[in-house]
């Protein structure tokens, strides 16, 4: 191949990722239109679910608001186009995969993606009402009067559960490793101890100091990472299988020849 073509290719791969990240920009900022919508409904429920509604919530300063009004919108307009990006990620980097591989990668798009709402789900109904009675609790037992600030809420709120939107990914991201090449169960399991500390000082920086509210991520953890071990031997299995059956077909076209 001469280098004029290695530039071409080199060309369209940026056009192609500029025409992927156009894409991208005008869901984004239609996903944000509608966040605008939806952002002062969602603060309102949060507000007034079962773990916040006996607090009052303060504004220690004039712009609070409308920074918390912004994140939400922010964060509705990610969790919106999120599907938009996977796909456009994978569009990207599907040409280089075989067609079975193709229909298989796509597939992990919608996996994610409940698995991002999974584990938003399991922090928020979960694990942050826990929390949040444990810090009222110690402060009652230390006799202090807490003031709620707005900001400072929706900030812990969000601290606890969007953390968990992409731990909860962990299954998925080891499968997508696995059909690629670079990691295989065997690993997984021999880096078993390694992993699981690293969960465990993740899970530190997540939860409050209190054995049982570690112990509610950290089990969770545990138990994901044991699941994508079970879904990382599924797909290298699969991955031995595709192999085997191209050496058998290029084993075929040489005899034919």
């Amino acid at each position: 191949m001469s280098q004029s073509q290695k530039e071409m290719t080199l060309y369209e791969h940026i056009g192609e990722l500029q025409k992927r990240l156009m894409i991208v920009v005008v869901f984004f900022l239609l996903a944000v239109i509608a966040g605008f919508f939806l952002a002062g409904p969602l603060i309102t429920y949060l507000q007034h679910a079962d773990e916040a509604k006996e607090m009052t919530m303060n504004a220690f300063r004039v712009t609070d608001p409308l920074k918390i009004y912004m994140e939400m919108i922010i964060f509705i307009a990610v969790l919106i186009t999120s599907p938009v990006i996977l796909y456009q990620v994978w569009s990207f980097v599907s040409p280089g995969l075989y067609e079975r591989e193709r229909k298989v990668t796509l597939s992990y798009i919608p996996v994610s993606v409940l698995l991002f709402l999974a584990g938003l789900s399991f922090s928020y109904f979960i694990l942050f009402p826990y929390v949040v009675k444990f810090m009222m609790g110690l402060s009652e037992n230390l006799e202090i009067q807490q003031v709620i600030g707005i900001n400072e809420y929706f900030h812990f709120l969000f601290q606890i559960t969007i953390p968990f939107g992409f731990l909860f990914q962990l299954p998925v991201v080891m499968l997508f490793l696995t059909r690629l090449g670079i990691i295989t169960p065997m690993v997984m399991a021999k880096a078993r101890k390694v992993a699981y500390f690293a969960l465990f000082i993740i899970a530190a920086f997540i939860t409050p100091p209190d054995i049982i509210s570690h112990l509610m991520v950290t089990v969770p953890l545990f138990i994901l990472y044991e699941i994508s071990i079970w879904i990382s031997k599924i797909g290298y299995k699969k991955v031995l299988e595709a192999e085997q059956k191209l050496e058998i077909e290029q084993y075929e076209d040489i005899n034919k020849d």
